[in-house]
């Protein structure tokens, strides 16, 4: 497997290795002596997926707080998207910074999201399915969220605002300034 450190402490881009022939390919996407190795000793303990139809659809940003907080291992099964982080760790020296990957499944890259961050997609193609495992069941208690649009973030989506697609819920949460500190940093803190 194929890794990259991103900007943003604790965020990694892994990229599964592929053997093909005329009938297509064979990967093994995710190994888990070798996830707690290289990337982080962690346990998942849930799979989820999504379908999104529309291009220009956005989810996010979201989050779970402790004892729920989730780290997430994500992956694009179908269409194209850009993933999305927002470093809420408050004290981090990259706080409210962001970082986006492309994911689709012609490259098979996947993202590791450690808790302390908040995540979101939008969607370059219609009909886009995301996959990813995270370390902590959802919780709607300890449901959270950040504005997917907030301009002290400032993430450059691909569409413009006013043509993404996004829920009732996601165009409701508050903005970065708001939130309160769920994830005080530390600089020996462990990446899962």
């Amino acid at each position: 497997m194929h890794i990259e450190t991103a900007a943003i402490e604790g965020i990694v881009a892994i990229t599964p290795p592929r053997f093909g022939d005329h009938r297509g390919y064979f990967s093994e996407v995710f190994k888990d002596a070798w996830f707690r190795e290289n990337v982080a000793d962690v346990t998942f303990v849930q799979d989820n997926e999504s379908l999104s139809g529309q291009a220009g659809t956005v989810r996010g940003l979201h989050f779970q707080i402790p004892p729920f907080a989730q780290g997430k291992l994500v992956r694009c099964l179908a269409g194209r998207i850009m993933d999305v982080v927002v470093d809420i760790r408050v004290g981090s020296p990259s706080f409210g910074k962001w970082l986006s990957q492309e994911l689709s499944p012609d490259t098979g890259k996947q993202l590791w999201i450690p808790p302390g961050f908040a995540h979101g997609f939008a969607t370059i193609e219609p009909n886009s399915v995301i996959s990813y495992k995270v370390t902590a069941p959802y919780s709607p208690q300890h449901d959270r969220g950040i504005a997917w649009n907030d301009p002290a973030i400032g993430i450059r989506w691909p569409f413009d605002e006013r043509d993404m697609v996004s829920s009732d819920k996601d165009k409701t949460l508050p903005r970065l300034a708001d939130l309160p500190n769920h994830f005080p940093y530390s600089a020996q803190q462990p990446q899962d």
